[in-house]
């Protein structure tokens, strides 16, 4: 089970982290409680929804969409990306939309 496993983030995660808006405590976050969806052979997706209600390059975005791909390696959560999609989003779409820290 994954909260009660060792999550660790890679380097490349942590630059596309930071590339597209996201950081270590949302990745984390996403992986302990975010919605599962499906990924390609061998590695796992999660998705969390969170508010977000402000500009970035120049245009309002109610949320943002942060989605990690990661592998169970020796019973390590292991990252592999991680994406961050900026829009408006159901609650549906990824239950449920959390509080940014």
């Amino acid at each position: 089970m994954v909260d009660s496993m060792e999550i660790r983030i890679g380097p490349h995660t942590l630059q596309r982290a930071q590339e597209r808006g996201a950081n270590a405590g949302e990745i984390r976050d996403v992986i302990l409680n975010g919605v599962t969806q499906p990924a390609r052979e061998g590695r796992l997706r999660r998705v969390q929804v969170y508010r977000y209600e402000r500009d970035r390059l120049g245009r309002f975005y109610p949320h943002k969409r942060v989605e990690v791909i990661y592998v169970i390696e020796a019973e390590v959560a292991v990252t592999v990306t991680v994406y961050v999609f900026y829009g408006e989003w159901e609650s549906a779409d990824a239950d449920p939309v959390r509080q940014q820290d």
